[in-house]
C-alpha cells in the first residue's frame, strides 16, 4: 500500500525478529513499537470495536463456519477482560487471504510447507505517514493438522488455543517470558506457562492456553485501560543492577503472595529499569532471571545486547504494592555467573 510500511511477522515457534523501535521503558509490558516522523509509538488500535474478517478458503478438517466460531471464542477471551476496553466485531467472510494489503484484518489458512515449525503468524500494515494501524492479518499454517472442535482434539493442534495467542499480537502485545521449557530433539518443549503469550506452543491437543492468565490480563489492561484500571491496581518499579551497572533484558516476575499469580516485565534499557503495572494490591515477591527459556529474538530482537550472564535472584524483601500507586523504587542486585 502506498505510504504504508509492513512490519515483520510474528511467529510462535521460530525465532522472532523485532526490528522495531522500543517504546518508553516505563511501560509495563512488552509492546510492539514503531517510529513515525522520529517519534516512538506503541502499536495499538485507536478505535473500537476492532473489525476482523474470515477467509472463506477452508481446509478439509475445518469448515469456514467452524473456523469462525473458534476464532470468535478466541476474541471473546480478550473481550471479557473487565479492566480493558478492547472489543471486536466480526465483519463477515471474504475471498481475501491473510497478507492481502486491503485495509481489512483477515484470519484464515495458508499452505506454507517451508515454514515447517510455524503454526501461525500475525502481520501488521501501518500508514507510515500518520502511524495509523490499518490492519492485522493472522494466518494459520494448513501444513499442520487442526481441530476447531469446541472441546479440542487430542491429535490435532487446537485452533482456538493458537488463535488466542495470535489475537494477543493483533491487540499489540509482544511475547511473555513466564514459562519453563526443556530441550528436546525437535526443539524446546514447554513444561509450564503462566501466560498465553509465551512464544512456544504447548503440546498438540493441549487446550489449557485458551484461558488468559494474570500476565495476559495485566498486559491487555495496560494497553487498553478502563478508567478505573489504574485506580484499583498498583505497580512495582525499580532497577536490576549487577556490579553497580544496570542489566538490560532481565526478566522480572512479581509473585502475588496471596493468590500465587505471576505478572512480569523486562528491563528495557541499560539502566536496568523496569515497571510492572496491573498488580493486585498487597505483598509481592520479586524474582529476576535471565531470558534463557526461549529464543532471545522472540522478545527483544537480534540487535539488543541482552545480558544473560547472571544468576536468578529473589529480592530480599517482600514488596507491598499499594492500590492506585507505585511501590517506590526497588533495587534488585544480581550476581554474575
Amino acid at each position: 500500500m502506498t505510504g504504508g510500511c509492513q512490519l515483520p511477522r510474528l511467529v510462535i515457534l521460530l525465532t522472532l525478529v523485532l526490528s522495531l523501535a522500543r517504546v518508553d521503558s516505563a511501560f509495563a509490558y512488552l509492546k510492539f513499537g514503531y517510529e513515525v516522523n522520529g517519534e516512538a509509538r506503541a502499536l495499538r488500535w485507536s478505535d473500537a470495536p476492532i473489525s476482523y474478517y474470515v477467509s472463506n478458503d477452508a481446509i478439509p478438517s475445518v469448515s469456514v463456519t467452524a473456523f469462525q466460531a473458534a476464532v470468535t471464542r478466541a476474541f471473546d477471551a480478550w473481550d471479557a477482560v473487565p479492566t480493558a476496553t478492547v472489543s471486536y466485531r466480526f465483519g463477515g467472510y471474504t475471498t481475501a487471504v491473510p497478507g492481502d494489503a486491503d485495509g481489512r484484518s483477515t484470519l484464515g489458512f495458508l499452505h506454507e510447507p517451508t515454514l515447517d515449525r510455524v503454526l501461525a503468524t500475525t502481520s501488521y500494515l501501518i500508514d507510515g505517514s500518520t502511524g495509523e494501524l490499518l490492519e492485522a492479518d493472522i494466518f494459520f499454517n494448513s501444513v499442520f493438522a487442526w481441530s476447531a472442535a469446541e472441546g479440542g482434539g487430542t491429535d490435532r493442534w487446537d485452533l482456538q488455543t493458537i488463535a488466542v495467542h495470535e489475537v494477543g499480537h493483533l491487540n499489540g502485545l509482544g511475547h511473555s517470558a513466564i514459562g519453563e521449557t526443556t530441550a528436546s530433539p525437535s526443539g524446546r518443549r514447554v513444561e509450564s506457562s503462566e501466560s498465553v503469550m509465551f512464544p512456544i506452543a504447548l503440546p498438540v491437543g493441549d487446550i489449557s492456553a485458551r484461558t488468559l492468565k494474570a500476565d495476559d490480563i495485566a498486559g491487555i489492561s495496560d494497553l487498553y485501560p478502563t478508567e478505573d484500571f489504574n485506580r484499583i491496581t498498583g505497580s512495582v518499579s525499580g532497577r536490576v543492577i549487577k556490579a553497580g551497572h544496570g542489566v538490560l533484558g532481565a526478566h522480572v516476575v512479581a509473585f502475588d503472595v496471596a493468590t500465587g499469580e505471576q505478572v512480569a516485565s523486562f528491563t528495557l534499557n541499560t539502566s536496568g529499569q523496569f515497571s510492572i503495572a496491573g498488580l493486585r494490591p498487597g505483598p509481592h515477591l520479586l524474582r529476576v532471571e535471565p531470558l534463557d527459556d526461549a529464543d532471545l529474538e522472540s522478545f527483544l530482537g537480534a540487535d539488543v545486547p541482552i545480558d544473560l550472564r547472571f544468576s536468578p535472584m529473589f529480592h530480599e524483601r517482600l514488596v507491598v504494592v499499594p492500590r492506585g500507586g507505585d511501590s517506590g523504587a526497588v533495587t534488585v542486585v544480581v550476581t554474575a555467573k
